[in-house]
């Protein structure tokens, strides 16, 4: 038996997408900035695709921009939203995926800002009024705070975060990519300058994604090279990657209702199964379904003497899962949100993520081979 329950890594391509990307391929080959019939056709898929996207975020088309993946969105938004609007100082927490926290940290070590980490609880939750106090000291910030962690789940109120930074004239980020596809985004409403997507985790291919741009906020190209994606980003777009990240968002949006019940049921019921098969199981993160996400959960495990080799142990059972050891182990120096949020580095971490495709039967295998792991290095 495989199980696959590493979804916040990334997710199975879902077959309506494949079908739409393949078409696409086999169909249009032109290139959209050819000024032929050929390419003219390619150009209407890709604007059609940004169309579809902009639609289910509530924003304009022209300000969606499709990037290579969420990592170069977030880099785009950061390096050009601090240096083009010339903010010397940003705000950010230690939890941030490290497409976030490396670029701020390289930003601060070559002179171009002085950077602020928020203080988080033992759940993973950003103090919001440390943050106001910031802004408060340093008006015209850039901030840059994700929508929920890809590791523990815990969801940061981005709308609350972004009415202060509005307050305060700061320009708010968020990396939006765990939450996108399976929340509502109305970005309109949010009144957000940069929020960023990737394909792969929303069950769209591999080596797409977007970045929203508020009108309001101009920025330079990130990439130069041509004058593809309304001169924001050089280089020839990835047709069948963006036609594949729209179908996909398109399905989400359409499914995300069952979806979120689905899957939440899920992880309430794997929640439940630890706790009754496995003696002192805890959680990493806020567990409570309003304030986590409902695709992730992180647990840590008992069995200390072989923090090592339990993910080893799960693989080799046919099970797919990330660590999320806060200790170090060889060329591995474990998990910087585990460490921001004091897990017990003594103890072995395992986070597991849900799709739609995921079963009840397929947790009840994994919690009887955990238990049996558990049990045999009791």
């Amino acid at each position: 038996m495989h199980i696959y329950m590493d979804n916040a890594a990334t997710t199975p391509i879902d077959p309506e997408v494949i079908a739409a990307m393949v078409a696409t391929m086999e169909q249009n080959y032109g290139n959209p900035s050819s000024i032929h019939a050929h390419g003219r056709q390619v150009k209407t898929i890709v604007e059609k695709a940004r169309k579809t996207v902009a639609g289910l975020l509530n924003v304009s088309p022209a300000e969606i921009f499709f990037t290579s993946g969420g990592t170069e969105a977030d880099n785009t938004a950061i390096v050009r939203g601090i240096i083009d609007h010339g903010i010397s100082h940003a705000i950010t927490s230690p939890l941030e995926h490290h497409a976030v926290l490396h670029t701020l940290e390289e930003l601060e070590k070559n002179g171009t800002i002085r950077l602020s980490l928020l203080a988080v609880d033992d759940k993973g939750n950003v103090d919001l009024q440390q943050l106001e106090q910031l802004l408060k000291d340093n008006p015209r910030s850039f901030v840059s705070l994700m929508h929920a962690n890809n590791e523990i789940g815990t969801i940061t109120d981005i709308e609350y975060a972004s009415a202060l930074c509005k307050q305060y004239q700061a320009l708010f980020h968020s990396d939006t990519v765990q939450t996108m596809g399976h929340y509502i985004h109305d970005l309109n409403k949010l009144q957000i300058d940069f929020v960023t997507g990737a394909a792969h985790k929303f069950h769209g291919p591999k080596g797409v994604g977007f970045l929203y741009v508020n009108h309001h906020t101009k920025i330079k190209p990130f990439i130069y090279g041509g004058a593809q994606e309304r001169n924001m980003r050089g280089g020839t777009e990835n047709v069948y990657g963006i036609v594949g990240l729209a179908k996909a968002l398109e399905i989400c949006y359409a499914q995300m209702a069952d979806h979120q019940q689905y899957i939440q049921g899920l992880k309430d019921y794997m929640i439940t199964q630890l706790k009754t098969h496995i003696h002192d199981i805890r959680f990493n993160g806020d567990t409570t379904p309003e304030n986590s996400l409902y695709t992730v959960l992180n647990a840590s495990f008992p069995c200390t003497d072989m923090a090592d080799m339990l993910l080893f142990n799960l693989d080799i059972s046919g099970i797919s899962a990330s660590g999320g050891s806060a200790c170090s182990s060889g060329s591995d120096i474990g998990s910087h949100v585990l460490r921001a949020i004091h897990a017990d580095t003594e103890r072995p971490c395992v986070r597991f993520s849900f799709s739609k495709n995921n079963t009840r039967e397929e947790i009840d295998f994994v919690v009887g081979k955990l238990r049996e792991i558990c049990l045999e290095k009791a």
